[in-house]
């Protein structure tokens, strides 16, 4: 056992999980089906689907990752995103994703802004955001002296919530999408009328039952386990050498701190050269985002 024994296998994995989510929805019929499901019609997107897309605008700006990325045939983007931890800052990460593809979407010279594309940032919870009990939350800019009038930018935003209760206020078929999402079994999806929901289904059972999926999987969790292993005994040997060196308890707790926080700007700077995003690396550390994006500001400022 070792190691392994905190392993969730694979089969046993819920759509809550980030990597089945991204690697069921790689499949663009999957992502077609969840969208057409979400906006209550059909979403016809062209081959083009990427997961785990990254977008940067500068070497001196935040890069981002996103979930799942793709465009329909009227070219609106979508970016699907699962988020299974609450966080206090998922609303400004929403502003910042909808910035960054924003500023990819134009080409050099284009002097008209109405060509810029329709967009839609999803994010799905297991967790009330807001705590209005609704199953979707969705966010257009509008006019606070004239609550009627919408600001037709093309932006929008939708937060999915799991666990709403105002189900005769949406479709069924979203409710029992959202319910199969924290419960992705065989026997959830056998309780399911919808033709699209028994769809993604097949394609979940698809990817647990692939061994090149399994090893991908075991792969990722060994390298979140050694990481965060190397991050806990860096830190260890380093606050017991400071300890010594001031030898006192107040000079141990000073240096545990100091060598665990080099050690994990260590681990950043590896993750940060592999693309990684700073919710990527907050995820495989298991720290707080704030203090994980802290340290990267100092890491970008010691290498200005």
């Amino acid at each position: 056992m070792g190691k392994t024994k905190d392993l969730i296998p694979l089969k046993e994995l819920n759509l809550t999980n980030r990597f089945l989510f991204d690697e069921v929805l790689e499949d663009p019929q999957t992502h077609q089906d969840i969208l057409s499901i979400i906006f209550g019609r059909d979403i016809p997107l062209l081959e083009q689907n990427e997961t785990e897309k990254e977008l940067r605008v500068s070497p001196h700006l935040r890069a981002v990752r996103m979930d799942v990325y793709a465009m329909d045939e009227e070219k609106s983007v979508y970016n699907t995103e699962m988020q299974q931890k609450k966080r206090t800052d998922l609303a400004k990460r929403s502003r910042y994703y909808q910035s960054m593809i924003d500023a990819g979407l134009l080409e050099p010279g284009i002097p008209d802004y109405n060509q810029l594309n329709n967009s839609y940032i999803i994010i799905i919870t297991p967790f009330d955001l807001f705590g209005y009990g609704r199953y979707v939350y969705t966010f257009r800019a509008g006019c606070l002296e004239e609550p009627e009038c919408c600001l037709e930018d093309g932006a929008v935003r939708i937060f999915l919530n799991t666990r709403g209760k105002n189900d005769g206020e949406v479709s069924k078929e979203l409710v029992g999408f959202l319910r199969y999402v924290e419960d992705t079994t065989d026997e959830m999806a056998a309780d399911m009328d919808s033709e699209r929901i028994k769809r993604i289904h097949n394609r979940v059972r698809k990817v647990k039952a692939s061994e090149e999926v399994g090893v991908k999987y075991m792969q990722a969790w060994e390298e979140r386990y050694y990481d965060k292993e190397e991050a806990r005994q860096e830190g260890l040997e380093e606050g017991r050498q400071e300890g010594l060196e001031e030898g006192r308890q107040e000079g141990r707790e000073i240096g545990k701190q100091e060598g665990k926080q080099e050690a994990i700007k260590n681990l950043i700077r590896k993750k940060l050269k592999k693309g990684c995003s700073a919710e990527e690396i907050a995820d495989i550390l298991e720290e707080e985002l704030g203090m994980i994006q802290g340290l990267i500001d100092e890491i970008e400022k010691e290498n200005l």
